[in-house]
């Protein structure tokens, strides 16, 4: 590598990894997503305006945007616990069916009215079934209701959300890879991702111990750090060759070291390593938006429409919570932020080529407004709980 396109790298690397801490942190600060923040850096600096990163190095900056998703999967399988998934019960499990069909149905309908192809029609319904908690139970834990029993449904669906979630996402790229929308791949590629979720699990939890072991004994430093990314880029690495995406092997992967006493510490040595990393898949993320895109007054009408959709299916979900005490309408409200896991469906549509620069810069524009709407809307629902 010339010392200059070296130099060119480390110095864009700098510019975005400063420019997306300090707008995670405003926004933090006013008690939104930093994800938010670091879209908006993307967009900042993405084509369309600065055009920051030189055609050399967009190769590179997109691998570390790779890595970013992998870490962020993994740390959201690790927040993910299969023992408390297996009991939480009805209403969790179907606030979160109601909370993806609803969307999920409501956007391909649209889509297939207005003249998609199927594999369009989908990929945008699959888009609005995520459900990105983090803002969510930032509200609950200031209020100290996280373990009341809207805290517990929300959690439990959410966890749910996610498996499917991630199981919908490699049936949608197994299918653009097969170039056929079939019941037959789409039976043929769930078995496999829940057989893969299944099985991963299930050997990983008998082969962790025996890798820490080994990694203790060969004297390695930061034993955690180093289990921790054998796992998580394995795994993700077996995935995208077995033909599903990478991130749910990631998934796996932090579902894995879950289980273990020692998961805190695990936590706590990978995340400096996700706190630089994972925002960059953020600013990417923003990076392929079209600003132009946002100026024809036709993106205006599907917008509107795919934003409503986007509340409703979210909202409704709520009344399913059946046979429990709690605000049906709070339930609703927190399961409605898209975040990340709609980013990350968002942008494998994108860079699949399944969707268009037009239609990913709708898409995530109705993710950020939902993000961005959820807050004030669930602290007003909690103002008596």
């Amino acid at each position: 590598m010339e010392a200059e396109v070296l130099g060119t790298i480390l110095l864009e690397f700098l510019i975005i990894i400063i420019l997306a801490k300090i707008a995670g942190w405003l926004f933090h600060k006013f008690k939104q997503s930093a994800v938010l923040g670091e879209l908006l850096v993307g967009l900042i600096l993405g084509p369309s305006l600065i055009n920051l990163v030189h055609p050399e190095t967009a190769d590179i900056f997109t691998f570390l945007a790779e890595l970013g998703v992998i870490l962020l999967l993994f740390e959201v399988g690790l927040e993910s616990n299969i023992y408390k998934l297996l009991k939480v019960g009805v209403a969790s499990t179907l606030v979160a069916t109601v909370g993806m069909v609803f969307p999920f149905l409501l956007g391909y309908l649209y889509y297939t009215f207005l003249g998609s192809s199927t594999i369009i029609a989908l990929f945008i319904g699959a888009t609005l079934t995520a459900t990105s908690i983090g803002i969510t139970m930032r509200i609950f834990a200031e209020k100290k209701k996280i373990d009341s029993n809207e805290g517990k449904i929300i959690l439990g669906a959410a966890v749910i959300d996610d498996i499917i979630g991630l199981i919908i996402l490699s049936v949608l790229v197994g299918i653009v890879e097969f170039g056929k929308v079939s019941l037959f791949n789409i039976g043929k590629i769930s078995l496999f991702s829940i057989i893969f979720l299944a099985g991963s699990i299930f050997i990983g939890i008998k082969f962790a111990p025996f890798l820490l072991k080994v990694t203790k004994k060969l004297n390695i430093k930061r034993t955690y750090a180093i289990t921790a990314i054998i796992f998580a880029f394995g795994l993700a690495y077996i995935a995208n060759r077995i033909g599903l995406a990478t991130i749910v092997g990631a998934f796996a992967a932090g579902l894995i070291l879950e289980t273990r006493e020692d998961k805190d510490h695990i936590r706590e040595k990978i995340k400096p390593l996700a706190d630089v990393f994972v925002p960059i898949f953020f600013v990417h993320a923003g990076m392929l938006m079209d600003v132009r895109t946002l100026f024809d007054v036709k993106i205006i009408a599907p917008i509107a429409i795919l934003f409503v959709i986007a509340i409703i299916g979210k909202i409704v979900s709520g009344w399913a919570a059946i046979g429990v005490k709690a605000k049906k309408l709070v339930i609703g409200l927190g399961m409605m932020p898209r975040g990340e896991v709609g980013i990350i469906f968002a942008t494998v549509g994108l860079t699949s080529g399944v969707i268009d620069s037009g239609l990913y810069a709708l898409l995530i524009v109705v993710i950020m407004l939902t993000t961005f709407i959820a807050p004030p809307l669930l602290s007003w629902a909690m103002r008596d709980m």
